[in-house]
């Protein structure tokens, strides 16, 4: 009889502090010219939006201040970037490709 492990993936909000898993990065790629995700057997090729956001995703900074940076940086409406911003990071943590960093004692 085999045995499935469940992973239970984050709820983020903008309290959450997300980070990259260990097994996940951002890369460069020169010979391509373009900013990929790497995880493990799969390539992702976020938009350049996306590429921005997960540059700041430091597992320090919470997902409101990453809002605030945005918001503040394209004079934009806040609550519209908030949506898009949590929804985005939220699709990332379902697929296991985002964390929610620890929290420090």
């Amino acid at each position: 009889m085999s045995e499935t492990l469940a992973v239970a993936n984050p709820t983020l909000d903008e309290t959450s502090r997300p980070v990259l898993p260990r097994y996940a990065r951002l890369h460069f790629d020169k010979t391509r010219d373009r900013w990929m995700l790497l995880v493990p057997e799969r390539v992702m090729v976020p938009d350049d939006t996306a590429i921005e956001i997960l540059q700041i995703c430091d597992g320090v900074r919470t997902i409101g201040e990453i809002i605030d940076h945005l918001a503040e940086k394209y004079l934009a409406e806040r609550e519209a970037i908030a949506t898009d911003v949590v929804s985005m990071l939220q699709d990332l943590a379902d697929k296991g490709f985002l964390i929610d960093a620890p929290q420090e004692n």
